[in-house]
């Protein structure tokens, strides 16, 4: 297990081991922040909770500018060689500080200008801290990844995630407001940010003497389209909050952002399905156009097959799982809920079809169609937010991602035909029981947590009665993992 996990064998299990470890990272980071946050709901109420989400919104935005591109371009080309890890890590940092301290002047001097919700400075301050602690670990990130060992990437995440909650937790007991709340998150992330500059350390020492004043052009013409692309899909997810500050009070960006977080934390879990296929996927966008489609295709049938029985189960009881988690007086988030939860229909398999696309290297036809997307997304909010407030920010959120997603997909199928519904129909089917199944349950009155395991083993004996094929590779690929003799050394 310890070869496994912390060692560079072979090119399957170096695969694995990383997305093991990125997978256990975000996994057990965000769930940490998911309870302070419920908690942080719970102790603010919606007025405070509202003005801490609107800026960390505002620096998440800002946190995702400050990188264009030069994370992936370290990684890209670290991954090559030490002496172009050393180079471009020392030059890619010089670029990055630049835009940090940008990052931190808007936050500085524009965001108390741009909103409806008073903010102190102390408020501002910290937050403000936070986007350059946050920044500049993403950025030591990049050489863990461009290293393959992923597992300090892991570690420094999970520290970073449990001093926030320790820290988080101390200020809420004792100085409960979005003040101390904001000083508590920075310095989770300075502690993740001292982890992380001690692990790269010899790359910080020799930062002067790999410099290399001719590679800035290079990296910014190299990185700029996946930048585009990182600020555009980012601006679709946290510009909502944003513009509601600016048109609603602080109790509004409560309710749509105790709506919103979960739904953030469910983006994860395609994501963590397609860092296990993007290799193969890569590899066979240039050898095997077929066996790539046969990749893809099951990736795309993964993520349905999670996000159908979500949205159901989400949509089905919005109300109860608002008030289980925030209490009473944020049911007015219940119907943003709903909506939101309909965006993970697009998004699962949406982003399938997006490193489909970064396999055939065409990701700058992406750029254009995230400009739209952040275009129309702007233009509707500007438009519903002041009229329906939280609930128009969420159909803003749904149609974009829609446009956006339907874009690539059109796109894709260009690039090589698939079929996003081939191994869809028994997942529809099992859907369509699940929701009859949550129906009845709530009409008899079955507590929440009993209709939730209920719910769960209705779809998976369905699934099997209907021999969904997806359900089929997976069991057989654990049952194949078991019965192969043990590694030994």
């Amino acid at each position: 297990m310890k070869r496994f996990l912390f060692h560079n064998q072979s090119t399957a299990q170096t695969i694995a081991k990383n997305t093991f470890w990125l997978s256990f990272g975000e996994v057990f980071g965000r769930l940490f922040k998911v309870g302070l946050i419920i908690y942080a709901a719970r102790i603010l109420g919606a007025a405070g909770y509202g003005t801490f989400s609107y800026m960390t919104s505002l620096a998440a935005m800002l946190t995702i500018f400050s990188d264009m591109g030069l994370t992936g371009i370290l990684i890209r080309e670290g991954a090559r060689s030490e002496e172009l890890r050393r180079a471009y890590f020392a030059t890619s940092l010089f670029i990055k500080l630049i835009i940090i301290v940008f990052s931190f002047a808007v936050i500085v001097l524009v965001s108390p200008r741009i909103t409806n919700t008073p903010l102190s400075s102390t408020l501002v301050y910290a937050i403000g801290l936070l986007t350059v602690f946050d920044a500049l670990r993403a950025f030591g990130n990049a050489i863990f990844r461009a290293e393959e060992r992923m597992q300090f990437e892991a570690g420094t995440n999970i520290l970073t995630q449990v001093s926030i909650l320790a820290a988080g937790m101390y200020a809420l007991i004792f100085f409960p407001s979005p003040e101390t709340l904001a000083i508590a998150y920075a310095l989770g992330s300075a502690v993740g940010l001292i982890a992380i500059t001690f692990l790269v350390r010899k790359y910080l020492r020799s930062v002067f003497k790999f410099f290399r004043k001719d590679l800035i052009k290079t990296i910014l013409i190299a990185g700029w389209p996946m930048g585009i692309s990182a600020i555009f899909g980012g601006f679709l997810i946290n510009t909502d909050t944003v513009m509601i500050g600016w048109f609603k009070t602080a109790e509004q960006v409560g309710f749509y952002s105790a709506a919103q977080k979960p739904i953030a934390f469910l983006y994860l879990l395609p994501a963590l399905i397609v860092s296990g296929i993007f290799p193969v996927m890569a590899r066979y966008a240039k050898s095997d156009r077929n066996k790539f489609r046969e990749v893809m295709e099951k990736g795309l049938s993964m993520t349905i097959l999670i996000a159908y029985p979500l949205v159901a189960g989400i949509a089905l009881n919005a109300s109860q799982i608002v008030e289980l988690f925030y209490g009473a007086e944020f049911i007015s988030a219940t119907a943003p809920l709903i909506v939101l939860s309909l965006t993970l229909l697009i998004t699962f398999p949406g982003t399938v079809i997006m490193n489909a696309i970064f396999a055939f290297d065409r990701q700058k036809e992406m750029v254009p169609v995230w400009i739209i997307g952040a275009l129309l997304n702007v233009s509707l909010n500007l438009l519903l937010i002041p009229h329906i407030g939280t609930v128009g920010a969420a159909l803003t959120s749904l149609l974009s991602q829609i446009l956006v997603t339907g874009t690539f997909w059109h796109k894709m199928n260009k690039i090589n035909s698939f079929n996003l519904f081939r191994h869809a129909v028994s997942i529809i089917k099992a859907t369509l029981l699940v929701i009859i199944g949550i129906l009845t349950m709530n009409f008899i009155g079955v507590p929440f947590i009993v209709m939730v395991l209920f719910s769960i083993l209705i779809y998976l004996g369905a699934l099997l009665l209907f021999k969904d094929p997806t359900l089929k590779d997976i069991l057989e690929t654990i049952k194949a993992h078991y019965d192969t003799e043990p590694y030994k050394a």
